[in-house]
């Protein structure tokens, strides 16, 4: 398993090239904004027609990411569907997997900005969550200190092999890390924009997704 180890606050952490988080000492898996039914949702608004298959291949990696790290505990730090409407429309199927993977572990679901967590799925559904000396929510707080984060889906441009190439990243710094977007279908909103670079310390750094994850400094 590929990993960039880092630590915050103290506590060893490592990221993982699926864009998840694994806290190691309390077998903790972290993710953030699956945004289920994102390729559903433009159809249904009358918009292009996606490919159905992301609810798909963001569980089977969820899957692949507990097999792999043998996480006991998980949290989802908010927007696990892309809106209330897609909570609804799970299908059996998709319901019983994930089910399955939460059989046996313990499942926390924070609330997002476009939905209020999954509260039909089993689990516990905080605003928040303070495991000291971290924090868990979704959308960072300037201030805050030992904080773990989404909601911004952050990416990171580099260059490689004469192309500019757009990949999504954890930020990272000695007050919180921004974990990126776990969705298969979602955007991103690149580490220069102002929403970011005002959030970050200078020294912060960009740990690039993908099977070989590597830290770089944070464009800006």
């Amino acid at each position: 398993m590929n990993v960039v180890p880092f630590t915050l606050a103290g506590v060893p952490l490592q990221a993982l090239g699926s864009g998840a988080l694994f806290w190691p000492d309390r077998k903790l898996l972290c993710v953030s904004d699956l945004h289920i039914g994102k390729a559903e949702r433009p159809a249904r608004l009358g918009g292009a027609q996606l490919p159905p298959y992301e609810t798909h291949d963001t569980l089977q990696r969820l899957e692949q990411d507990l097999q792999a790290t043998g996480a006991s505990t998980v949290v989802c730090l908010g927007d696990t569907f892309d809106d209330t409407t897609a909570m609804g429309e799970l299908t059996e199927a998709e319901s019983l997997w994930i089910a399955r993977m939460q059989a046996g572990r313990k499942w926390i679901w924070i609330e997002g900005n476009h939905d209020p967590g999954p509260v039909m799925l089993g689990g516990s559904h905080l605003a928040a969550l303070p495991l000291p000396p971290l924090v868990f929510r979704h959308i960072a707080q300037p201030g805050s200190s030992g904080e773990l984060s989404g909601h911004y889906h952050p990416k990171a441009r580099i260059r490689a092999r004469g192309h500019s190439l757009s990949r999504p990243c954890f930020l990272v710094d000695s007050d919180r890390v921004i974990l990126p977007s776990y969705g298969t279908y979602t955007g991103g909103l690149r580490s220069t924009d102002q929403a970011l670079t005002t959030l970050m310390r200078p020294e912060a750094l960009a740990i690039l997704t993908g099977p070989v994850p590597r830290a770089i400094p944070m464009p800006r």
